[in-house]
């Protein structure tokens, strides 16, 4: 680079900038010599700053060349590259994997060298490659596979609702079969609960469970993590079985599936189709033998219209689908479950709590509970933990409820009667109802009516039951 052209005063304020940058920043000239590389990059590649500033690229990174290096490469092509994995080994024999955007630097039109903003995920990987590791030993020497440990049976899910204890019945009974199964509900609902009472009451039950959240997992590895690699796939790779494989003969079970890559996605459905999958780097084709269950925490209608979920495997997907409620549209269960709470917590800390007293039973059903059974759970965990009476009253709750004023019933309202999304989803299936009617029928007709995609309209159609 030509530092001569720019003065000393602009290199300061620029060099001062690129080193609070909270990213991995290195610039090399175009004879590959580095000429910036900030003190993230050398934390990231465990080296000092001084054994890299002003020396070749390859001396430094010896394991490199000018085909492997995307700083070498950009200065090559004159083009960016964006998010593309390097792996190589730094002066100490240290292996790095790194997710680079490396872009050329261009001077009144000409090139004058190149800059890579690097985000290390070696330690990311080396826990998900543990993780897959880990997946692995549930097997015997002998190859037999072994159930991972599921405790959650549906007698584990209580409740007085009857329209979810429908659910549970529906439920056991399609656990039965093979297809894909898509459960869905908001965060807190008991989804992975649900999914472990499935797999325990199919013909599966004696293999292995594995699940896997696919928002924990960069999308960079969580292919490898999936389908697995084969050695010589990419620098540092290995034959290595993806969790489609160790899942064999068992239940995979995919987590906020809406946050899986679209082109990941597209790769999922072959999967579902064929039955198969190929590791990465590799031609062969290894048949699978695996039910998936996945979940989202949001609609699949708007994971849709987000662009977060593909059509195509919503359609693959719904063969079996299952809506786990909201506490707030199971009120009778949020005094029941209470109840299950301080029973189970009166043995884990030795106390003899007797229950909830008037106001906080009230204050209960009035709150809205935004996380849910797991909200519930933790809330009644806390108030056992600092009281001190023989029931739970006001002065043991959490700062939050602390606020909440039971709701004034003069009106004769119940508290479920307030809920906002009950009369929205009113308000929705008659004007559906309506559309549809004033249409005869024809959904292409009515989606345009009511101004929603004809994909939204099919699957509020299905969920209202019209």
């Amino acid at each position: 680079m030509r530092v001569n052209s720019i003065s000393n005063v602009t290199e300061e304020i620029l060099s001062a900038i690129l080193k609070c940058i909270d990213e991995a920043i290195h610039v090399v000239n175009t004879d590959g010599i580095t000429i910036f590389y900030n003190e993230v990059a050398a934390k990231h590649d465990g080296l000092d700053l001084k054994e890299v500033v002003g020396k070749p690229l390859l001396s430094v990174f010896p394991s490199l060349n000018e085909q492997s290096s995307t700083l070498l490469k950009v200065i090559e092509t004159r083009k960016p590259i964006y998010n593309e994995t390097q792996s190589f080994v730094n002066l100490h024999g240290r292996k790095i994997e790194t997710v680079n955007t490396t872009l050329p630097i261009f001077v009144q039109g000409e090139l004058i060298g190149a800059v890579e903003i690097a985000k290390d995920y070696s330690r990311i990987k080396q826990l998900s490659e543990r993780l897959v590791e880990i997946q692995k030993s549930i097997n015997h020497p002998n190859g037999k596979a072994l159930k991972q440990q599921t405790v959650y049976k549906f007698n584990d899910l209580l409740t007085n609702n009857q329209h979810f204890a429908m659910i549970k019945k529906k439920a056991e009974k399609l656990a039965k079969s093979d297809s894909p199964i898509l459960v869905y509900g908001e965060s807190g609902t008991g989804k992975e609960l649900f999914v472990q009472s499935i797999h325990n009451a199919s013909n599966r039950s004696g293999g292995p469970f594995i699940a896997q959240n696919c928002a924990a997992i960069p999308e960079n590895l969580l292919e490898s993590i999936l389908f697995g690699t084969s050695k010589g796939s990419y620098t540092g790779a290995v034959d290595r079985p993806g969790l489609f494989e160790l899942a064999n003969g068992g239940t995979l079970f995919l987590d906020e599936l809406n946050s899986m890559p679209f082109d990941l996605q597209a790769k999922l459905l072959r999967v579902l189709e064929d039955g198969a999958v190929r590791r990465i780097g590799s031609t062969k084709v290894i048949s699978v033998n695996v039910r998936v269950i996945s979940a989202m925490n949001v609609y699949p209608g708007e994971a849709m219209e987000q662009n977060q979920l593909r059509t195509d495997l919503f359609y693959r997907l719904n063969v079996l689908t299952f809506e786990l409620m909201p506490l707030r549209q199971r009120k009778e269960d949020i005094l029941y479950l209470s109840e299950v709470f301080i029973s189970q917590y009166n043995k884990k800390l030795r106390k003899h709590i007797t229950g909830l007293d008037k106001n906080v039973s009230e204050i209960f059903l009035s709150h809205p509970w935004p996380g849910n059974v797991r909200e519930l759970k933790h809330t009644i965990e806390y108030m056992m933990n600092v009281s001190e009476g023989v029931k739970l009253t006001e002065h043991d709750l959490p700062v939050m409820l602390k606020k909440m004023k039971p709701i004034e019933n003069s009106d004769k309202r119940t508290p479920s009667t307030f809920v906002l999304r009950d009369h929205l989803k009113e308000v929705e299936q008659e004007l559906i109802s309506e559309a549809l009617a004033i249409c005869k029928g024809n959904v292409q007709k009515a989606s345009a009516l009511l101004d929603i995609p004809r994909q939204t309209l099919q699957y509020k159609i299905k969920k209202l039951n019209l």
